[in-house]
């Protein structure tokens, strides 16, 4: 039996490199992990601009100008976890929702009519509530609208995933939020999500489960962001030589305030958010990189120009539309249309469908 993967997890001074190393790992087609280290550390920070230059021809290289937009859908926020940094944690006094299925599909239908057929399907941790039978039941009804039908919820068996993909799911998001042992037990002091390795392993179950796409993520700032962004990249490596086929992405979202007032215990500045944006496109050239809402729009919209391929847009964090029920607070409030419309002037096309109907495309052509 083969043993578990591991994520690296590097001491401060493996992010010390020379001028020469950066070259070098600017040069590499594939940098290798000392490369990487390489590419995220200070001095490459200080060469900034050469490194934003070489990510954007890699996005221009692999993606076009195409940018994909995307919707979450919150359909319960009940959850047994006690995550000291999220807006849903069972402690957090809060309303307690799950949409029936009938609102389920009134939020599909709403969501098609801006024009998306990507959709990322949210719940919170509490199988009792909103477990596997409920979310499968979702998929099927979203399915049929949404080509592009990503779950985002607790880390499910491969027996579970499997019934997911046949219900018509195609992706999963899964933030392993630090891939630090002692820094996660902190963080996620009790709940199903307390279990380190079970969380750590969903990914690959998912994609033996059948699922053709994976995103991964760390929130940043719980730890130094070095250290995170380059055991996540590892982690996409890992899953990339495991599963050959998979279709990995990554996401770089940083902590944002929610209702119970966490403090990211190491803040990450605007410029050391970008370097690890750029970074992860030398690292991974050919993996879609996720901008969330929680990020400034004028940071969104420079970031779209150089490595991220895949936006969020028209987002709302709560179940529904109920007021006070939302996960965190979103920085970019921005409708699909003004997301398109900023995509455009920026010469670039945004993406709602993947697809496209033999028959619709006949009708355009007449």
């Amino acid at each position: 039996m083969s043993q578990p993967w591991t994520p690296p997890l590097l001491p401060d001074a493996a992010f010390e490199a020379s001028s020469q190393a950066v070259d070098r790992a600017l040069s590499r087609a594939f940098p290798r992990l000392m490369d990487v280290a390489a590419l995220l550390s200070p001095e490459a920070s200080r060469r900034l601009e050469d490194l934003a230059a070489v990510a954007a021809a890699q996005t221009l290289r692999h993606f076009g100008r195409s940018r994909l937009l995307f919707t979450p859908l919150y359909v319960a926020n009940f959850c047994q976890n006690h995550c000291r940094y999220c807006g849903y944690a069972a402690h957090v006094a809060m309303p307690r929702l799950r949409l029936s299925l009938e609102e389920v599909a009134a939020e599909g239908e709403r969501i098609a009519a801006t024009g998306l057929r990507h959709l990322l399907l949210l719940t919170g941790e509490a199988p009792q509530r909103a477990g596997v039978d409920y979310i499968l039941d979702c998929i099927r009804l979203l399915a049929p609208r949404f080509p592009g039908l990503a779950l985002e919820v607790f880390a499910l068996t491969e027996a579970d995933y499997a019934r997911a993909a046949q219900a018509g799911a195609t992706a999963l998001t899964l933030y392993q939020e630090t891939y630090v042992p002692s820094v996660y037990r902190a963080m996620h002091p009790a709940g199903p999500k307390a279990n380190y390795r079970f969380r750590l392993e969903a990914p690959a179950r998912a994609a033996a489960a059948g699922l053709p796409s994976v995103t991964l993520g760390v929130l940043l700032g719980f730890s130094p962001w070095r250290q995170d962004v380059l055991a996540l990249v590892a982690h996409a490596w890992h899953l990339l030589e495991r599963f050959p086929g998979l279709e990995v992405g990554v996401s770089l979202p940083r902590l944002r305030p929610h209702a119970g007032g966490f403090a990211a215990p190491y803040p990450v500045a605007d410029r050391d958010f970008v370097h690890a944006i750029v970074a992860l496109r030398l690292a991974l050239p050919m993996a879609g990189i996720t901008l969330s809402t929680r990020e400034a729009p004028r940071l969104r919209d420079g970031l779209v120009r150089l490595a991220a391929t895949k936006l969020s847009a028209g987002v709302r964090t709560s179940v529904g539309s109920v007021a006070g029920s939302e996960q965190f607070a979103i920085c970019d409030t921005r409708s699909v249309a003004e997301m398109a419309a900023m995509l455009r002037q920026q010469g670039l096309q945004p993406v709602f469908k993947d697809w496209q109907p033999l028959g619709e495309a006949r009708e355009q052509a007449a």
